[in-house]
């Protein structure tokens, strides 16, 4: 009888375990990025600032350039795309954590980490479709962009911002971004803001917090 009322109790417990879902946070202000694919020349620039501005050893990157390219001669193209952690509305990796390691601020809705509680099961890592979370092999744990939340608690941009030196990277609230309104220099008059690029996970999964001044041929489908 023991044993049976064990195994009920159980079965009990999981099920309640099952009926708890995960809310997402609404933040106040939900900040994202911007990134012109058009005018960024690939320097690089703001992968190394985030690197230096992390400590980052050899190979985690929290901010990646990446190169695309294409097209038949005479009809060639080539542009950039940059990306980081997109502190997406419903991010994938957070209830993913066992440890509460990854939480969303309620306050400007980063999606910020302490690597200290990580445990390293890198599930974060698995769930996101955008490469986020890095795995760091000296330390055995995740991490990630945090937006440099210590810089823009202080009034300041992101170091990848702030090494930009075509200015074709920038942070605002989301909202203002996607609709055009916001101030900044990475959106030209007749520029039309893009949730999404070509070869980019679908933004209903998650609802990233970016948007795309994208290249004629860099346009999703």
């Amino acid at each position: 009888m023991a044993d049976k009322n064990s195994r009920l109790a159980i079965r009990e417990a999981m099920a309640a375990k099952k009926r708890v879902t995960y809310e997402p946070v609404k933040p106040k202000v939900q900040l994202g990025f911007i990134h012109n694919n058009v005018d960024c020349i690939g320097c690089r620039a703001c992968e190394i600032a985030c690197k230096d501005k992390n400590g980052l050893p050899p190979g985690p990157r929290f901010r990646r350039v990446m190169y695309m390219e294409g097209g038949k001669y005479p009809d060639v193209y080539a542009y950039k795309v940059n990306m980081s952690c997109n502190h997406c509305a419903e991010p994938a990796c957070l209830p993913t954590c066992p440890t509460g390691a990854i939480w969303k601020r309620a306050d400007n809705g980063v999606v910020d980490i302490d690597s200290t509680l990580c445990i390293g099961c890198r599930r974060c890592e698995a769930a996101c479709p955008y490469g986020a979370p890095q795995f760091d092999v000296e330390a055995n744990v995740v991490k990630k962009c945090n937006m440099c939340i210590d810089e823009l608690e202080a009034g300041r941009k992101p170091y990848c911002v702030m090494a930009c030196m075509m200015r074709v990277l920038d942070i605002g609230p989301i909202e203002k971004l996607r609709d055009g309104s916001q101030e900044t220099k990475a959106l030209g008059p007749n520029d039309k803001p893009v949730r999404r690029v070509k070869g980019m996970a679908n933004p209903e999964l998650t609802n990233p917090s970016i948007v795309f001044v994208a290249h004629p041929k860099g346009r999703a489908d």
